[in-house]
């Protein structure tokens, strides 16, 4: 099992659950975690099905230890229009082809924290949803009063988008948790009223620009024809008395 204490700087790797994790997986889950979990979940976890994971291993340790889990996220694929979020994904999260990723659990042995392995793990989760074509965001759950997760989730860009009164039930107990939400491939969420008038006062704005450019063009083109109407009436004057005009530019040019 884990060691309590490091001896030297750990070397974190980052490899898929295997079902040899078997064992080790459920020890730290029902360490860290107040909620227990049915052996199913485990079996599914390790022999990934429906249930997509990472492990973090540290191979600075014993031979014996070097490959045992110190760390680990899971996560499952949902439909965009199954979820409790859809309301949050815009208008093409209606389509029937729409995905999520939900973070089941993530976990990190308490001697291993404050090494960067949970920020590594929700970025393998990240980047395995970005490759999804369809996967518009990623998104979890975190209980109210664990506030080195809310930190860590918000310092990684995640959005609370609201507070879920009574989500868990622990020994009897109720707690609220937080809803955390990260977006990919161009997912986003509706445009707020403040959004849409600022839209639409943008698209008013250019309109009125494109009327003026307009207006403008079209005085531009009236004046450009007086001037030519007004040369040609010029010349034609000219032509019936051009010795008149001579003698004035003669003149002219003398004083």
């Amino acid at each position: 099992m884990v060691n309590p204490k490091l001896c030297c700087r750990p070397k974190i790797h980052y490899r898929c659950i295997r079902p040899s994790d078997l064992d080790i997986l459920e020890h730290i889950h029902v360490k860290l975690f107040p909620i227990r979990y049915e052996s199913a979940f485990f079996q599914d976890v390790v022999n990934g099905r429906d249930i997509v994971s990472w492990g973090a291993v540290d191979a600075s340790r014993p031979d014996d230890q070097s490959d045992e889990l110190i760390g680990f996220v899971t996560a499952r694929i949902v439909l965009a229009k199954e979820s409790e979020i859809v309301d949050m994904l815009g208008y093409d999260s209606s389509k029937s082809d729409q995905t999520l990723v939900y973070i089941l659990t993530l976990g990190v042995v308490e001697s291993y924290r404050n090494h960067g392995i949970a920020s590594s793990l929700i970025r393998e989760v990240i980047k395995y949803a970005s490759s999804i074509p369809t996967c518009r965001a990623v998104y979890l759950h975190v209980i109210s009063y664990n506030n080195p997760a809310i930190f860590l989730y918000k310092k990684m860009s995640f959005k609370c988008i609201r507070r879920l009164q009574g989500f868990y039930l622990i020994n009897g107990q109720q707690y609220d948790s937080y809803l955390f939400l990260y977006y990919v491939n161009g997912g986003r969420s509706p445009c707020s009223p403040l959004e849409l008038l600022a839209a639409i006062v943008s698209y008013m704005r250019s309109g009125f620009k494109s009327v003026a450019a307009k207006l403008c063009k079209s005085e531009d083109r009236k004046i450009s024809r007086w001037s030519m109407c007004k040369e040609s009436h010029s010349l034609v004057s000219g032509s019936h008395n051009k010795r008149n005009l001579s003698v004035e530019r003669v003149g002219y040019e003398c004083v």
